[in-house]
């Protein structure tokens, strides 16, 4: 291959990609300016793009990829799979070995009590279960005025109708008439973004009991669920203080309210344990998963139900009218059932517990120290970092997110991959990540913010 040859491809994929592909998330005409980053290829956590570039990827994808890219051992489960049966439904009265056995497999790692799943195909569609699977619940009990679900402001539980109106996004809500009727929201329990005049564990009673007021405000005879992640990812990776969820739990007891607890983004080791359920001590009663399920070698999703819910659905509720046409597809389950294991016989949980979650967390919150971080935060391996606005003002970084995107772009010409939220940056690095590998990136980050500051010098 000569030396232009990458560059070439390059410009023949954006070409291609400009004319006909329409991506998420995305200003298109913004895009097609500059043209697509064209990723060819995988390993471990790097990736690489059309022009040769290797980039660590500091996002596991979009904190999925939790075993790492290449690993043969969920290929080699796919062709098998596809080998024997592609695909077939889970509807009349049908099943297949691949989602009776990973839905057993997740029973066993689950919180005790959660021995059922709905399969969906992500977390988007597991979110949209939850409003249906909630509503038919109390239905089911004799108790039908219980439709309203509760979330948080700066959440995100999807991009689908139902998931995109459970969630608190702005710029969602914005379009396409969101949010539908019977979703409510509450303030997230981001202490950074308060006035700060509580401390820590005292704002986290207060943004509790937000919840408490808003049940009591609706009658909790309408109150069906209240639906949170452990810790908000593309909220910005906001932790919660550590009084925030033992008093969410007990108003949604003393309240007769649905626990739902999101694990689409902190599930499958990404706190350090199995799930953030289990790292906060919570007892859902419903709880989606996506993601690390497959770590996105498929698109998989679904929701855990407490024992106490599947018997009222399955004694009392008849026919649930929901599924879809791929849910529980054979290859997927095949695919995730592989990866579980493989986290679990790699012992992969309690290394991210032990080792490589501490010391992110350690050298993570090194990068505090410089003059253009405002907060850090995070937990197991998720990691937040609140840039300083005020060091933006007066230049054309001023804008509300400009100096996040400002960042988030730099990092790829640092050769790492991080995501902007805001004026945030985030990582959740492949559980799979090392010590010296973790210690390349923050050194990254900080020659990313070190540049930053450099721009802003000389703006």
């Amino acid at each position: 291959m000569t030396a232009t040859a990458p560059n070439v491809a390059a410009e023949h994929w954006q070409a291609l990609d400009r004319r006909h592909h329409l991506h998420p998330f995305t200003d298109a005409a913004a895009l097609n300016a500059r043209g697509s980053r064209m990723i060819t290829h995988a390993e471990g956590v790097y990736l690489w793009d059309a022009e040769g570039r290797r980039l660590l990827d500091a996002m596991a994808g979009l904190w999925c990829v939790n075993v790492g890219y290449g690993r043969r051992e969920l290929v080699e489960a796919a062709t098998a799979q596809l080998e024997k049966l592609p695909y077939y439904n889970t509807f009349f009265q049908c099943s297949h070995p691949p989602a009776t056995e990973l839905a057993a497999l997740l029973a066993e790692i689950t919180p005790a009590g959660m021995d059922h799943v709905f399969f969906t195909n992500s977390g988007s569609e597991a979110n949209d279960t939850v409003i249906r699977m909630a509503r038919h619940y109390w239905a089911a009990r004799g108790r039908p005025d219980k439709q309203v679900l509760i979330s948080r402001r700066n959440a995100y539980h999807g991009s689908t109708m139902g998931g995109a109106s459970l969630g608190g996004m702005a710029p969602m809500h914005a379009q396409g008439g969101l949010p539908i009727a019977g979703i409510e929201h509450i303030d997230e329990p981001n202490w950074f973004a308060s006035d700060r005049r509580l401390d820590r564990e005292a704002f986290g009673v207060e943004m509790a009991r937000a919840l408490e007021r808003r049940i009591d405000a609706l009658g909790a005879e309408h109150v069906a669920a209240f639906v949170a992640e452990p810790v908000q990812g593309a909220g910005g990776v906001i932790v919660p203080p550590d009084s925030y969820w033992p008093e969410i739990q007990r108003i949604c007891r003393e309240r007769d309210i649905l626990l739902v607890v999101d694990e689409v983004i902190c599930g499958f080791g990404r706190l350090g344990q199995w799930f953030g359920s289990d790292y906060y001590g919570l007892e859902p009663d419903l709880m989606p998963i996506a993601k690390g399920l497959s770590s996105g070698y498929q698109p998989i999703g679904g929701v855990v139900v407490r024992d106490t819910v599947a018997d009222v659905l399955v004694d009392a509720g008849g026919e649930f009218c929901h599924g879809f046409t791929y849910s529980g597809h054979p290859v997927a389950c095949a695919v995730a059932a592989a990866n579980v294991r493989l986290m679990r016989d790699e012992g992969l949980i309690a290394r991210a517990r032990d080792e490589i979650a501490p010391h992110l967390q350690r050298r993570w919150r090194e990068l505090g120290s410089h003059p253009l971080a405002a907060e850090v935060r995070g937990v197991g391996l998720l990691g937040g970092l609140e840039l300083d606005r005020e060091a933006a003002q007066g230049t054309h970084y001023e804008r509300a997110g400009a100096l996040g995107t400002l960042c988030r772009d730099l990092a790829v010409e640092h050769g790492v991959v991080m995501r902007s939220v805001g004026d945030a940056l985030v990582v959740s690095p492949p559980l799979v990540i090392t010590c010296a590998q973790i210690d390349d990136l923050v050194d990254r980050a900080r020659m990313v913010l070190d540049e930053a500051a450099s721009r802003l010098t000389g703006s």
